[in-house]
């Protein structure tokens, strides 16, 4: 007996609830069911997925999300449109007939400009030292969050014994398991040091029955972590308010906050990825106000490196014996050992195979530079 699209798609949503959070799966819920009310309404005698088409069945979808009152936002709509792509293509995949390219990439609405909202260093001070006058379990958690650029559920979720001590001079805040299902090591200052064991000395004072059920917690808890969400929230804004912030202050804004100050810092953002958490570039790109003053400051420092390195008569490389480089070919194949050297020790650090074989392919070309440089000083001769 052949099964309804209404059918198929739940048992799909039953079975992508064994593997993804659960937010994501009530996001393709709720899309599912939009798209199935919409059916059900406007083309009552489409029920199996054979029947599906693109046009009019998924295009009169669109317009009846635009034409929505109240007026749907782009990212609302966006989601709604890769949630049921992405079960649709699950269904197809599993061998049902359903239409290719029912909804396409051209179909989502375009992203919002999405801009960053870091505090400002005043909004930033005030808040801090607002925080820090409080001095209470919540209050140390968000000073926490703001000193290491942390989500604020991987705030909540840090275990107690979360310092680690890395060597000399040397200690880091493990982050645990986040949004991107991944923990990180955090350089831990003075100030990060003196949080942590400031929440483990009111940690402490909580009642033994709170403490049974957060055993695994550096923040007590009495039950999951939205309650616990829900205050920090509360008491942030607060403190803001009280502080004289010009602006509501969110969890978030302390990490948008960290990225900026981090950059002008001089961190690379490579390794500011690294810090964040992010597995692409791009997001934390998204994270970074670029003001005038960095924009004037990164300008001047890169005329004066350039000044400088137009100055160098000779670049310096690298060189695997003490033998000087000369401006001649047996000079250029030097470097290109030594290039080579290094790039072939950097390969066999590496643990992702699709890296290691585009370094090895890169080294081709240098050993047939080589060659060819040998080549020439043979004709020389």
């Amino acid at each position: 007996m052949n099964r309804t699209l209404q059918e198929l798609l739940e048992a799909r949503l039953d079975a992508l609830a064994l593997t993804l959070q659960r937010n994501t799966i009530k996001d393709y819920r709720g899309a599912s069911r939009r798209f199935l009310a919409y059916l059900h309404t406007a083309f009552p005698q489409v029920r199996y997925p054979s029947e599906l088409r693109r046009d009019p069945h998924l295009l009169g979808w669109f317009r009846a999300l635009c034409d929505r009152q109240p007026p749907l936002s782009n990212t609302t709509r966006r989601d709604y449109l890769i949630a049921l792509r992405r079960l649709l293509n699950d269904l197809a995949l599993d061998g049902h007939p359903i239409a290719p390219d029912l909804i396409r990439t051209a179909d989502l609405p375009r992203e919002p400009l999405y801009l960053p909202r870091p505090l400002s260093t005043r909004d930033d001070q005030l808040l801090q030292q607002e925080l820090r006058r409080t001095n209470d379990l919540l209050a140390n958690a968000l000073l926490l969050t703001r000193a290491t650029g942390m989500r604020i559920r991987e705030c909540i979720n840090l275990a107690p014994d979360c310092l680690r001590h890395l060597g000399p001079g040397a200690w880091a805040l493990q982050v645990p398991i986040g949004k991107l299902h991944t923990e990180r090591l955090v350089p831990a200052d003075a100030d990060v040091r003196r949080a942590v064991a400031r929440l483990l000395e009111l940690r402490s004072l909580a009642s033994p029955a709170q403490l049974a059920r957060s055993t695994n917690f550096l923040l007590p808890r009495w039950g999951g972590w939205e309650p616990l969400y829900n205050t920090l929230l509360l008491a942030l804004a607060q403190a803001g308010k009280r502080a004289g912030c010009s602006c509501r202050v969110t969890p978030h804004q302390l990490r948008h906050t960290y990225a900026s100050e981090m950059v002008r810092l001089g961190v690379s953002l490579p390794a500011l990825m690294q810090l964040l958490g992010h597995k692409d570039i791009r997001m934390t790109l998204r994270y970074v106000q670029v003001t005038q003053q960095d924009l004037q400051r990164e300008f001047h420092t890169a005329r004066k490196n350039a000044f400088q390195s137009h100055r160098l008569a000779i670049p310096s490389v690298p060189r695997l014996s003490s033998r000087p480089v000369t401006g001649d070919i047996a000079g250029v194949r030097q470097a290109l050992a030594a290039t080579r050297h290094l790039l072939e020790m950097y390969r066999r650090q590496l643990t992702d195979t699709k890296t290691q074989r585009k370094l090895h392919r890169l080294d081709r070309r240098l050993l047939a530079v080589a060659s060819q440089l040998d080549h020439l000083a043979s004709e020389e001769k």
